[in-house]
C-alpha cells in the first residue's frame, strides 16, 4: 500500500513539474513572438519621402542592450557617439568594431552617489570640434577638456545658470553658424522631477547662449522643451514639447539677432500620445530643410511646411536621430536600441 503511494506522489509531481516547465516554455515562447511580431520598418505617406529616403531603405539595429538612449552624433573619422543616460556613459559605434565604451561619467560627476537619469543627453560639436555635452547629473552645458580621439572625463562649464539659478538639467542643444547656442532645460534629469526639492527654476526653459557671452531666454511657456533644431536660413528655431497633454513641436521665428519675435504649433501629434509609443523628443533639420523629429510611433519626416512625408516605425519609445556619413545615413536611438536608415 506504502509502496502504491509513493508512485501515485511521484506520478503528482512530475505531472505539476511537467506542467511548469510547459508553462514556462509557452511563456518564454509567447516572450519571443511578442518581441519578433513587430520589424521596424518605413511608412511611406508621400511621394516626396523618395528623394529624402531611398526607396529600398530598411530599418537597421545595429546596437543594442542598453538602458535608455540618446544624443546621437556622427563624427567623421571617428563614428557614431551616444548617451546611455541611466549608467552616466558615452559609448562609440563603428562599422567596423561594433560598440565599446568611449567614456564614463557622462553627465554626472559628483561624488554622492545618485540615481535618476544621471548622465549626457544630448552631444554637439561646437565650432572647434570639440565635444559639447548636454549634462543632466551636473546640470550645466560643458565642454570635454580632451581631443576627441583620447577622451577623458574632464569638463570645462560653459553655462549652468540663470540669473544665478541652477538649471533644471539641459537636455538637448545646437549651434548656429556665428556659434551662438540654443539649448532645451527640461526637469528629466532631476532625480525627482519636476518637483525635486533641488529644482531652482520655476519654469522649463529654451535659451539662446549667444557668441558674446550674453544667456537670452528664448521662451518659458513650454512646459518640457526637449529636441530643438534651426532651419538652413537660421530664421526659425524648432523645438519638441515632450509633454504627454501637449505633444507638438513650436517653431519660433528669429529676429536679425537670432531671437524669437513669434511662434506656432508647427504640428499637434497629442491625440497620438495613447495610441503610440514615444512623445516629441530629439530632431534634427538636413541642409533642405526637411525635419527629422521622434514622436509617437518613431521618426516623423516633415517638409519645411509641416506636411508630412514619412514615418520611420521603430515599434520602440524613440529619443533622437543624427545626420551622419556625410549625409547618407540616419542614426537613431530608441529605447535600449540604436538604428540606422540610409537616405
Amino acid at each position: 500500500m506504502q509502496n502504491n503511494m509513493d508512485k501515485i506522489l511521484i506520478l503528482c509531481l512530475l505531472s505539476v513539474i511537467a506542467g511548469c516547465d510547459s508553462a514556462k516554455n509557452k511563456s518564454q515562447k509567447e516572450n519571443n513572438n511578442e518581441s519578433e511580431t513587430f520589424q521596424p520598418y518605413i511608412e511611406r505617406l508621400a511621394p516626396e519621402l523618395d528623394a529624402i529616403i531611398n526607396p529600398n531603405s530598411r530599418v537597421e539595429i545595429i546596437a543594442d542592450g542598453f538602458d535608455w538612449t540618446e544624443g546621437p552624433l556622427w563624427v567623421d573619422g571617428l563614428g557614431l557617439l551616444f548617451s546611455d543616460i541611466p549608467p552616466n556613459k558615452i559609448y562609440l559605434w563603428t562599422e567596423k568594431n561594433g560598440v565599446k565604451l568611449y567614456l564614463t561619467p557622462s553627465g554626472y560627476t559628483g561624488a554622492e552617489p545618485r540615481g535618476g537619469e544621471m548622465g549626457s543627453n544630448g552631444l554637439l560639436l561646437d565650432g572647434d570640434g570639440n565635444l559639447v555635452l548636454c549634462q543632466h547629473g551636473d546640470r550645466r552645458l560643458a565642454r570635454m577638456n580632451a581631443s576627441l580621439k583620447d577622451p577623458k572625463p574632464d569638463f570645462i562649464t560653459i553655462i549652468d545658470v540663470y540669473q544665478n539659478k541652477k538649471f533644471n538639467s539641459p537636455n538637448d542643444a545646437c549651434y548656429d553658424k556665428n556659434g551662438n547656442l540654443y539649448f532645451t532645460d527640461p526637469p528629466y534629469g532631476l532625480e525627482n522631477g519636476v518637483k525635486d526639492p533641488l529644482k531652482e527654476l520655476s519654469f522649463q526653459g529654451v535659451y539662446k547662449y549667444s557668441n558674446t557671452g550674453a544667456l537670452h531666454l528664448v521662451s518659458e511657456e513650454m512646459s518640457r522643451p526637449n529636441g530643438i533644431g534651426l532651419s538652413p536660413d537660421e530664421k526659425t528655431l524648432y523645438v519638441a514639447n515632450s509633454d504627454p497633454n501637449s505633444a507638438r513641436w513650436i517653431a519660433f521665428s528669429l529676429n536679425n539677432e537670432r531671437l524669437p519675435e513669434s511662434w506656432i504649433v508647427f504640428y499637434d501629434a497629442t491625440d497620438l500620445v495613447n495610441k503610440e509609443k514615444g512623445l516629441p523628443d530629439g530632431l534634427k533639420v538636413d541642409p533642405r530643410g526637411n525635419i527629422f523629429a521622434t514622436g509617437p510611433g518613431g521618426v516623423w519626416i516633415f517638409n519645411q511646411k509641416g506636411k508630412v512625408l514619412g514615418k520611420i516605425r521603430t515599434g520602440q519609445a524613440t529619443s533622437n536621430c543624427a545626420i551622419g556619413n556625410g549625409g547618407k545615413t540616419l542614426f537613431i536611438t530608441a529605447d535600449m536600441y540604436v538604428m540606422k536608415v540610409d537616405l
